[in-house]
């Protein structure tokens, strides 16, 4: 049964938490939660096999997290804040994909973070003309086009792929909960908005970029950026393909970066 927590802000947010030990809290990226997203929970019931607390959750605007209305970054800090709290501070971020650039903001801002697993985060320095296109879903956002909303930030996806997930049953839910793609775009804007060195030098805590053994050039390239901003970041690969991790080999990965953080 899922347990809540109250944010700061006032929203109600739905996790699982499991185990005992050092805190991870995942941060997923635009679409997932936790009823279609069996990978994540299944590293996290592996982790806290192996003596970690590790918390999934719904954010804001999806699943069990009911939000009506405008979301923003500001509140889905708020909503890790207290995911945080829950699990027992300090924390490691695991950020899957947009989720990532999320926990990265998260640990600027001064969260009681003090290491972060990042997985194809979308930060490819050469991508253009992102002011351009979170302009545009916001302006879908704010004039109810649900449906044109999550078209359009998933533009960029093969054809086929879009036209598969309009046909499934996916589709409803992600028209519904349109609204929880706006921190992920605002999160994207923010990490694109300099050189990620500006952006991201002061960040002194652990980073793990990760990829998966097949992947798209612009995770790799995100991934290099990155790492070369924040002073002793380390890169490697996880066995996964398709934007989405192996659990076994993910939690493996994770596992990893806890012993070195805690010295176990």
């Amino acid at each position: 049964m899922s347990s809540s927590v109250i944010t700061s802000a006032g929203d109600r947010v739905a996790y699982d938490r499991h185990g005992d030990g050092p805190a991870v809290v995942f941060v997923a990226g635009a679409g997932p939660f936790r009823a279609i997203d069996p990978q994540t929970s299944e590293v996290a019931e592996l982790l806290a096999s192996r003596g970690f607390t590790t918390v999934v959750h719904d954010r804001l605007g999806r699943g069990e997290s009911i939000r009506d209305g405008r979301v923003d970054l500001d509140d889905e800090l708020a909503a890790v804040a207290a995911l945080i709290a829950a699990a027992g501070p300090p924390a490691v971020l695991v950020g899957h994909s947009s989720g990532g650039a999320i926990a990265l903001r998260a640990a600027v801002e001064g969260l009681p973070v003090v290491g972060l697993v990042l997985f194809e985060t979308p930060l490819d320095p050469a991508e253009q003309g992102v002011p351009e296109w979170t302009g545009e879903l916001y302006r879908l956002l704010d004039d109810g086009d649900h449906a044109g909303a999550v078209t359009h930030y998933m533009k960029d996806i093969p054809l086929e792929v879009l036209e598969g997930l309009k046909d499934s049953s996916l589709w409803e839910p992600f028209v519904a909960q349109a609204q929880s793609l706006r921190p992920d775009a605002q999160a994207l804007e923010w990490a694109m908005s300099a050189p990620h060195a500006e952006l991201l030098g002061g960040i002194d805590i652990p980073v793990r970029l990760l990829v998966g053994e097949e992947t798209f050039p612009e995770m790799t390239a995100a991934a290099t950026s990155i790492a070369a901003a924040i002073p002793g970041a380390t890169r490697g690969e996880v066995a996964g393909a398709q934007h989405t991790w192996e659990p076994e080999a993910m939690a493996d990965e994770v596992h990893a970066f806890m012993c070195q953080l805690t010295g176990n």
